[in-house]
């Protein structure tokens, strides 16, 4: 896998996600029942998601900054529209389901590490090259998460292909 040789020859602090759980968040849930589960589903099958896209990462960045980063994180260089569209569209099906408004405007990045306790790492972000691995992006799954000692294993639900 590409992104996994290229994180490989880069030190990364904290909690490493593996890359099974490597995924880009449109819209968190959190916990649903049948019913609102059901209307997000019902939501977004009557939804038009649009065609499929290119998506490209970049530069790492730092949650909540680089001097005391709890996460590390990839941009997103090339598809960062088609995913904040995509993101509109979750946020609408949910908040259509009854599921409260999103909190922090949305910002696509891909999750690599979990840093417990915080870290100042500045350096490690500003001498890291840009990654550079795309893919493309052809459907929204949606996940549930399970949370363990293990750290967190994501289930996939249900897929809404893009139009090609």
């Amino acid at each position: 896998m590409a992104l996994a040789d290229r994180l490989a020859s880069t030190p990364v602090p904290g909690r490493v996600v593996p890359p099974e759980n490597w995924h880009l968040t449109l819209r968190f849930l959190g916990w649903a029942d049948t019913t609102g589960y059901e209307r997000v589903l019902a939501a977004l099958d009557e939804s038009d998601l649009g065609p499929s896209f290119q998506v490209k990462l970049g530069q790492m960045g730092a949650f909540p900054r680089p001097g005391k980063a709890t996460v590390l994180w990839l941009d997103i260089v090339e598809g960062k529209t088609r995913l904040a569209e995509l993101a509109a569209l979750s946020d609408e099906a949910a908040l259509a389901a009854g599921f409260p408004a999103e909190e922090r405007p949305y910002q696509a990045h891909l999750t690599v590490s979990r840093v417990r306790p915080p870290e100042d790492v500045t350096a490690m972000i500003e001498g890291a090259p840009d990654v550079g691995v795309g893919w493309p992006c052809t459907s929204v799954v949606v996940y549930q998460s399970h949370l363990g000692r293990g750290g967190a294993r994501y289930e996939p639900l249900e897929t809404f292909p893009l139009t090609r």
